[in-house]
């Protein structure tokens, strides 16, 4: 049972940072790639990055350059560091997971068949 369990989320001022993890277990980790997606109220869940099992990355426009997706293969961590923070980027965030391995980055929550519960990150102006 693979199971993703999100931390490090938080309150903080626009131009700040904040690092996201995501502790997954239940296989070998390395063996998969991982995504980050987002969902604010209202609003569908969105893509934020993506990460393959050799660590080719993958970004959704509106963090490019500000977010950066990394993964620890021996912690079974994943990561999303968020710096420059915008009131937009206020969204529960959730890391995800793709049953098989995949040839190719999914960008779209259908693409990913495992999450986790989600950590609320709320960007004051």
């Amino acid at each position: 049972q693979v199971q993703l369990v999100e931390s490090g989320g938080g309150l903080v001022q626009a131009g700040g940072s904040l690092r996201l993890s995501c502790a997954a277990s239940g296989r070998t980790f390395s063996s998969y790639a991982m995504g980050w997606f987002r969902q604010a109220p209202g609003k569908e869940r969105e893509f934020v990055a993506a990460i393959s099992q050799s660590s080719y990355t993958s970004y959704a426009y509106s963090v490019k350059d500000r977010f950066t997706i990394s993964r620890d293969n021996a912690k079974n961590t994943l990561y999303l560091q968020m710096n420059s923070l915008k009131p937009e980027d206020t969204a529960v965030y959730y890391c995800a997971a793709p049953r098989g391995t995949i040839p190719v980055l999914r960008t779209t929550p259908s693409g990913y068949d495992y999450w986790g519960q989600g950590t609320q990150v709320t960007v004051s102006s």
